[in-house]
């Protein structure tokens, strides 16, 4: 699938993966409704691994351009 296809699915809770990453990612998920001392905070996108739990995600322009994204179920 290309970003563009599983953007949606990211929006409405559902976890992402590339299938050409080869180490320890698990997922990637997106953040919403989310405060910090009672202020909203804009969504963002974290990204689950088997070493170091959960850590800020920005997708670089080869993984925007990829067509190997899939659905983590």
């Amino acid at each position: 699938m290309t970003f563009e296809e599983v953007l949606p699915k990211l929006k409405n809770g559902e976890k992402i993966i590339r299938n050409g990453w080869s180490g320890t990612e698990e997922f990637v998920i997106l953040v919403s409704n989310d405060t910090f001392e009672g202020i909203p905070v804009t969504p963002y996108l974290l990204i689950k691994t088997s070493d170091e739990g959960f850590s800020s995600f920005a997708p670089a322009v080869c993984d925007i351009l990829a067509d190997d994204w899939k659905i983590v179920k």
